[in-house]
């Protein structure tokens, strides 16, 4: 989360001080870690009877098993309720961007809404990853940020993912859990992505231009080799450098914003 946390910093800043105040600093730390926590450990509680059948989970990730779940959710709450607390009174017009984080990362796994096993709406709750940019744009401008570039940016996680959810399809079907993969087969969901990635790319055009353009094309030349990945093991050999390159996105766009900005 510390990474659309920086973005935001960076779209809203306006000198470069900003990025050191204490109070940003402050809530940086939040998003470096508890923030984490409480998507990836919320999702871990919740998902361990789909989790346990993913051979993706066992092999390739961390399965969180059942003894483990109380103390888990025990240090999820002691670590994000300060920060909660904090920002009441640190960042009051940040709030709904706060509130909206944390609304959209407990329920995409916990009932009763569970958006996780709800197609479509599974990948719409991944907005999430959205929030901690805007609660930053507010916490240094008090503003929302634009809302087409807010869209764009919820376009691009659902295509994220989407695209990850492609993986898990055969343990999805075998533990009866619907998702937007389950729902539209692996080239529907490709489909999917792609359709996702470009609209994207053209609410974005105007805010960041070259650099949109350009990842629009890398993340299309990435669907367009998924299509042709011959079986599921093909699409995990892509999905695994899926994350780096998310990762790199989110790095670039960071400078391109400040650099642009400052220098």
């Amino acid at each position: 989360m510390l990474g659309p946390y920086l973005v935001g910093l960076a779209a809203g800043a306006v000198k470069a001080d900003d990025f050191f105040r204490w109070d940003i600093l402050l809530f940086g730390l939040y998003f470096l870690f508890p923030a984490n926590l409480l998507i990836y450990g919320i999702n871990d509680v919740f998902d361990f009877e789909t989790d346990r059948l993913n051979p993706k989970k066992t092999e390739y990730e961390l399965l969180v098993r059942p003894e483990s779940h109380r103390p888990l959710l025990r240090w999820i709450a002691l670590l994000n309720i300060p920060f909660i607390v904090a920002a009441y009174f640190l960042a009051p017009k940040a709030l709904p961007s706060l509130a909206g984080f944390i609304f959209f990362s407990v329920f995409y796994s916990a009932p009763p809404i569970r958006a996780k096993a709800i197609p479509i709406v599974d990948s719409a709750f991944n907005i999430l990853y959205v929030f901690p940019a805007a609660f930053a744009f507010q916490l240094l401008t008090g503003s929302f940020p634009p809302i087409a570039l807010f869209i764009a940016a919820g376009l691009w996680t659902m295509a994220m993912h989407a695209y990850s959810a492609i993986p898990d399809i055969n343990a999805d079907r075998e533990a009866r859990v619907s998702t937007v993969a389950t729902l539209l087969g692996r080239n529907g969901t490709l489909a999917f992505c792609l359709i996702s990635y470009l609209a994207s790319t053209a609410l974005a055009w105007p805010y960041l231009e070259f650099f949109s353009l350009v990842f629009g094309i890398v993340y299309t030349f990435m669907i367009a080799i998924s299509f042709l990945a011959k079986n599921d093991d093909g699409i995990f050999a892509i999905y695994k450098h899926f994350p780096l390159l998310n990762a790199a996105t989110g790095f670039v766009l960071f400078w391109y914003i400040a650099l642009a900005k400052f220098f």
